[in-house]
């Protein structure tokens, strides 16, 4: 994907998409800057009119990451796109129209060797594909995939992605299982139309969770109603938790009780957000009590220990020494930057 490699046993790459109007060039770039800070691989913009297209031109010439071009409808838009410098461009064939314009577009990345996702959602799976299979909607939706492939293989088009996506997990799970059972294009991994950010990301990270878990997916996306830099974020700390990546900052910390001898959900979410856009990767450890609080801190990177005269700092297993609850944000964040990159 542009210098960013997909598949072939390439690191999980993050993507993420822009919500602002892409013919508003300023608002556009200043949210991909925002979203390249936070760690996106790869990132989409949707492209539906001439305006936009237009746009997407000057867009192309000041953000340094690779950008698809999202298409429905307008094959020539697509065409457009690939030759403005997008690194890739999502369509889904079905709403394209005739063959005869697929296969325009299709020239025109074979041409350019830039690659198509193809990307199929339940709720745009052909209707007599719904009717053969009946009460097997993901079935239909795995042939539905399965046809525009190979349409797509039949026009010569040697490098794809696919996305199969539904807004219930679970048939989001089976999708993605039998499509990369009979087919071994690259595959683009979320749970489409998840919900707002709470609900969000739960749903989200059962779904690529599960699918990261078993080897499936390449390429992942954390679809929220939220700030785009969320999904990052996301993202982000779940492949750190399947080991995929370590990079970023786990804060860990106690789910409190009558122990807890400071208020520990505030400093935990307080480091937090301030370790957002962290790269270096690292366990923190806010523990509220002496109970467990010691053996946690001493397995992080960095630790606190509350107890009733204040909270004992901990280092890579040592006792630094003895710190006020207040001082407990800024000592970790002035720990953290004492440490190697």
């Amino acid at each position: 994907m542009g210098s960013f490699p997909v598949g072939g046993g390439a690191p999980v790459s993050i993507q993420s998409m822009t919500n602002t109007l892409t013919f508003q060039v300023h608002e556009t770039v200043t949210q991909l800057q925002r979203l390249k800070a936070a760690g996106c691989d790869i990132a989409r913009i949707s492209i539906p009119d001439g305006d936009a297209l237009k746009a997407f031109e000057e867009i192309r010439k000041q953000i340094h990451i690779p950008l698809i071009a999202d298409i429905h409808y307008d094959y020539r838009l697509a065409i457009g796109a690939m030759r403005s410098g997008a690194d890739g461009i999502r369509i889904n064939p079905g709403n394209i129209g005739r063959k005869q314009k697929v296969r325009a577009l299709a020239d025109v990345a074979r041409e350019l060797k830039i690659p198509i996702r193809v990307g199929v959602n339940l709720g745009s799976v052909k209707k007599e594909l719904l009717d053969r299979f009946a009460h097997d909607r993901v079935g239909a939706l795995v042939e539905n995939a399965r046809q525009w492939v190979e349409m797509f293989e039949e026009m010569g088009v040697n490098a794809m992605k696919v996305s199969l996506k539904s807004s219930d997990v679970v048939e989001t799970i089976d999708a993605y299982r039998r499509f990369a059972q009979i087919s071994p294009w690259p595959l683009h991994v979320g749970v489409t139309e998840s919900g707002p950010l709470y609900s969000g990301l739960i749903r989200s990270s059962v779904g690529i969770g599960v699918l990261l878990h078993e080897g499936i997916g390449d390429t992942i996306r954390v679809s929220l109603s939220a700030d785009p830099v969320e999904e990052v974020f996301a993202a982000r700390m779940l492949l750190e938790c399947l080991a995929l990546r370590k990079e970023g900052i786990r804060v860990i910390a106690c789910p409190t009780c009558a122990r807890a001898n400071a208020d520990v959900a505030a400093i935990a979410t307080e480091l937090e957000n301030a370790l957002k856009e962290e790269k270096r990767h690292m366990i923190v450890a806010v523990m509220g009590c002496s109970v467990n609080g010691p053996g946690e801190a001493r397995i992080a990177d960095i630790g606190i220990a509350c107890d009733r005269k204040g909270a004992l700092l901990f280092s890579h297993g040592k006792i630094l020494r003895r710190i006020r609850i207040n001082e407990i944000v800024d000592t970790i964040l002035e720990e953290i930057q004492k440490e190697t990159p």
